[in-house]
């Protein structure tokens, strides 16, 4: 199946059962990881009556601008170019696919929503998750 990130979905939560999601993050055009609307869980598409999908990672070109391969894997998604580098800050408000600059990890790639208040971000030495829309 595919759709957006930040589109609502049907899939099955592990935790608390519930079957309404939001696409946090696609590999191409197949669902790749989905947030649960009750419960919060961050978790592979699960369709309806089905098993989790397994989606393969994608491949990004070595020489391609928006690549950033490291030992860490590579990037859900691709950095958008139109979008300016953006400095971290914790009040600030991101969305997948905006680059940021971190005073500690450097430049990073937001992959997902990680749950509310919550960024997953890609790094050239690891993944993590920041806070971020804090005290508003």
């Amino acid at each position: 199946m595919s759709a957006r990130v930040g589109q609502d979905i049907e899939s099955i939560c592990g935790k608390c059962g519930d079957t309404w999601h939001v696409v946090v993050a696609c590999v191409g055009t197949q669902i790749a990881k989905v947030v649960c609307k009750q419960c919060g869980g961050q978790h592979r598409y699960r369709p309806p009556g089905g098993r989790a999908q397994r989606v393969p990672r994608r491949q990004a070109s070595p020489t391609g601008p928006t690549s950033r391969r490291s030992q860490t894997g590579v990037p859900m998604i691709e950095a958008d170019p139109r979008r300016p580098v953006r400095s971290y800050a914790a009040s600030e408000s991101f969305s997948p696919g905006d680059r940021i600059t971190h005073k500690t990890f450097g430049e990073g790639l937001v992959e997902a929503i990680a749950g509310p208040g919550k960024i997953q971000v890609f790094f050239r030495t690891g993944r993590k998750v920041l806070v971020h829309e804090v005290g508003g």
